[in-house]
């Protein structure tokens, strides 16, 4: 009987494998209609006369290192992606600024209908990005291009247009290289927190690379709000108050 009721049982677990849920799976273009967005994308290599600009592309691609060294428990990671984190904000808040004035010029000029300029033939580019802070800036990029149309709808309808938007419109685009530009400047030096606190070879390097971690964040009190799971984590107990803690001296 035993043997008989076992089988109904096996049969369900078969069932119940073949009709289970697979990995979800989803698709993300961002569409470019003018061509200093579309600049933006990849940037551009530096020759003898023009310095390197970091686009979108390589912004994301180093992007993927930081988000793996999360990944590591490293506290340099997790502080150029709270550097990453704050530059996107900022960014984004001087592009709306940006854009609630020159679209409230654009509203002002009611004696046409006005259709805000497109590309006859815009760019659309699949995204597929590992982390989030990617999508985000691929957002501002966006923005930005919404922006370069409606300022290019004004001067061809003649719309005085105020010398103080002209200078924050000239200088938009250094905003998102700004941005492209903040994780250039990390250095994957191979070390989690335990090193930092050890103060191991590896982390001397790192902090002659890098500076000294701030202690909000190598205690982990401070991190970015979107980050990968760590597949360590230290035990931070030994991190006291005290200035003689090996931490204190780590950070000095």
């Amino acid at each position: 009987m035993n043997k008989n009721t076992a089988v109904p049982a096996v049969k369900e677990h078969k069932e119940h494998s073949a009709s289970s849920v697979g990995s979800l799976h989803g698709e993300v273009w961002l569409t470019v209609q003018s061509y200093q967005a579309q600049s933006l994308l990849r940037g551009r290599r530096a020759s003898e006369s023009k310095s390197a600009i970091v686009g979108l592309v390589g912004f994301a691609d180093r992007l993927k290192t930081l988000w793996q060294a999360v990944r590591q428990d490293d506290p340099y990671a997790d502080w150029w992606l709270i550097k990453v984190e704050e530059g996107i904000a900022l960014c984004r808040a001087q592009l709306g600024q940006l854009s609630e004035q020159v679209n409230a010029l654009l509203t002002s000029y009611d004696c046409f209908d006005i259709t805000v300029a497109q590309s006859r033939q815009p760019q659309r580019i699949p995204l597929q990005f590992a982390n989030p802070y990617a999508f985000r800036a691929a957002q501002l990029l966006a923005e930005y291009d919404r922006i370069i149309c409606t300022f290019m709808t004004l001067r061809h309808l003649g719309v005085e247009i105020p010398q103080t938007l002209e200078e924050q419109f000239k200088g938009s685009g250094r905003w998102l290289r700004r941005v492209f530009a903040l994780p250039q400047d990390y250095c994957f030096c191979d070390v989690d927190r335990c090193a930092i606190l050890q103060s191991t070879q590896r982390a001397q390097k790192a902090r002659e690379r890098m500076g000294d971690v701030p202690r909000d964040i190598l205690r982990g009190d401070t991190l970015p709000s979107l980050r990968p799971i760590a597949f360590r984590m230290p035990a931070l107990n030994d991190l006291s108050d005290s200035p003689n803690t090996a931490a204190d001296e780590a950070l000095l």
